[in-house]
């Protein structure tokens, strides 16, 4: 479902972006050659999110820009080989403050919006732990397009660093066997092409991202996100908040967790929903402390957050039953914010085509729906 954009002030909407557009062929070289890869960037270094630079060895020139931050030219190294998948992309083009929480490897532009990357889902993680030892968590799906849409805006679409993104939407599809947990990381490689780019001037403002994912020349999986990209005036104005503010209002007293077991959890720090009393709906339970969900500050609630929401809730409207979403398409209406209590509403709607149960989600906070949910959850063996 498409989301309408906030109505905006006059003017405001012409500064929503504010990174060049991919230039084609020499203009964007030449570009790339005296100023670095990103708008504002050092020639030969690359700004990060949260300060400091990525040092480019070959002097800012265009193909030692594009290896320096782990990309490649269409004739560079093959994401099927195993050199793709021998270090992380710079953790500030998708967001993170901690390395270990990077999925995606390398990637190399195949031609105009047309990209290929590769990723690596870890065989345990600290918090998208397997699915009953057979399989990955499906969520790992969700974190990889989202660090796809942020790394292909940033470093092929010259999207400053420092700018928001407002994401609208997110889906995804998995096949079991894409799925599959082995005894080494999973080694993924996504075919993502650029759709309804909506640009303000020369600057990108906005893009559907649709994807495929393949393991082992093997098509497992697809996915879609779509987003938009705020520079900080005009996200300022859209949302002045003060971050420090924000962040100490999410320092309030947490309810007590559900079961973990209930929701398929070992700890009740990864336990994001709280008991209501009142059917299949249950409080939002933030814990800015997580390591994961809150990687570094923010003054709202993470999509990923919301979407962990669902993923619990739709469990608990199962029976507790261990399943997993092969199935997830997530619409965002609005943000969730700290200090508001916020419901998460579930309900099992029937079985789905190929077998599991369909759910839909709602997270309600102040009457109003801020985000919403279609899951198929797959039953797993345990």
């Amino acid at each position: 479902m498409a989301v309408a954009l906030l109505e905006l002030e006059p003017g405001l909407d012409r500064e929503l972006g504010r990174g060049p557009l991919r230039e084609r062929g020499p203009e964007r070289e030449a570009r790339l050659v005296r100023q670095g890869p990103l708008q504002g960037a050092r020639q030969g270094s690359y700004e990060g999110l949260h300060g400091g630079s990525y040092e480019d060895s070959q002097g800012g020139a265009y193909g030692g820009v594009r290896q320096a931050l782990g990309g490649e030219s269409a004739a560079g190294c093959p994401l099927d080989d195993g050199c793709a998948f021998d270090r992380t992309v710079p953790r500030r083009l998708v967001h993170r403050s901690a390395v270990s929480e990077v999925l995606l490897t390398r990637w190399r532009a195949l031609g105009d919006n047309t990209f290929e990357i590769a990723a690596q889902w870890p065989r345990g993680h600290s918090f998208y732990t397997p699915m009953g030892h057979r399989a990955h968590d499906p969520m790992l799906v969700a974190e990889t397009l989202r660090q796809a849409g942020l790394l292909i805006a940033h470093a092929e679409f010259g999207v400053p660093l420092g700018h928001q993104f407002l994401m609208w939407g997110l889906t995804y599809e998995m096949t079991e066997e894409g799925l599959r947990l082995d005894g080494t990381p999973a080694a993924v490689t996504a075919r993502a092409t650029c759709h309804d780019i909506k640009t303000r001037g020369r600057s990108l403002a906005g893009l559907r991202l649709a994807v495929e994912l393949h393991r082992d020349g093997v098509l497992v999986g697809r996915g879609e996100t779509s987003f938009h990209c705020v520079s900080p005036s005009a996200y300022a104005r859209l949302r002045p908040i003060d971050l420090d503010r924000a962040w100490a209002t999410a320092e309030a007293p947490l309810p007590e967790p559900v079961e973990p077991g209930l929701v398929g959890r070992d700890r009740a720090q990864d336990v994001v929903l709280a008991p209501t009393g009142e059917g299949n709906a249950w409080s939002l339970r933030v814990d800015r402390r997580h390591p994961v969900l809150f990687d570094h500050p923010v003054d709202h609630v993470p999509g990923m957050a919301v979407m962990e929401g669902m993923r619990q809730a739709a469990r608990l409207a199962m029976g507790s039953a261990p399943a997993m979403p092969v199935g997830f398409s997530a619409d965002f209406a609005r943000y969730v914010e700290f200090g508001s209590p916020c419901t998460v509403v579930a309900e099992v709607e029937g079985p789905a085509e190929g077998g599991g149960s369909v759910v839909r989600a709602r997270v309600v906070q102040d009457g109003v729906t801020a985000a919403s949910g279609r899951l198929v959850m797959l039953p797993v063996a345990v």
